[in-house]
């Protein structure tokens, strides 16, 4: 297997999504069927991958993690971000109610492509329901926080931001606009794409640390969750 060009697409759409506040990476993926393998792939940088590492196993490293998916996926979404950033925030400042009425439409297909894995109905996944109808809209009135460009700040916006970005139906870029750093974000990707400002570069690391700690322990919940409840969890 090499690179993946349906995996490269399917991660360029979830690289555009997560520029946008209010749509899902996490979402695209499950729409694209390829949610379960990106959780897989993530929770293998455990305890293995990294005695693999010291003994200089690659060619077992790179199949323990799926190397060529993540590699095809990765590609996809550095694309995406990139695209996302110039493009999606032009359209969002230009062209706002066509391009939300499109992502309108992708949450509206991911609800019903969820559904389908719900086989009979009970109690249980009816409160399961309102309670994810409830946090959504909690979530989608709060107002913004001010923010601050305090470094834990920013690691702990990377934690929760990419812990939104693998759960299908949460935004990881709303999350960053309800923290009130999204405007500082997005620009400093911006400034090292156009200019690698070491200032910029040195908020990326902070955030992207606080990335890396967020996904690894919250892949471990979610497939968690998966394995023990996992209709009430596609519902939620």
């Amino acid at each position: 297997m090499r690179i993946n060009l349906s995996t490269v697409l399917k991660g360029a759409a979830m690289g555009i999504a997560e520029v946008i506040p209010g749509v899902s990476g996490g979402t695209i993926a499950f729409i694209s069927g390829i949610y379960e393998d990106l959780l897989l792939s993530i929770r293998s940088f455990d305890l293995e991958f990294f005695r693999l590492l010291f003994k200089g196993k690659f060619s077992e490293i790179w199949k323990k993690i799926n190397g060529w998916f993540l590699l095809s996926l990765c590609t996809g979404m550095a694309f995406g971000v990139v695209f996302g950033i110039f493009v999606i925030t032009w359209l969002m400042q230009n062209y706002p109610e066509p391009l939300w009425g499109f992502f309108f439409g992708l949450v509206m297909a991911s609800a019903i492509v969820i559904g389908k894995h719900i086989h009979k109905w009970n109690i249980s996944l009816v409160m399961s329901l309102v309670a994810g109808v409830s946090i959504a809209l909690f979530v989608s009135m709060v107002t913004p926080a001010e923010g601050s460009s305090h470094p834990f700040y920013i690691f702990i916006a990377g934690m929760l931001a990419i812990s939104a970005f693998i759960l299908p139906g949460v935004s990881g870029s709303f999350v960053l606009l309800l923290m009130g750093i999204y405007t500082l974000i997005i620009p400093s990707l911006k400034n090292i794409i156009t200019s690698f400002d070491p200032g910029s570069l040195y908020i990326i690391i902070i955030f992207a640390a606080g990335c890396v700690i967020g996904i690894t322990w919250f892949t471990r919940v979610l497939s968690w969750l998966f394995g023990h409840y996992r209709e009430n969890t596609f519902v939620l």
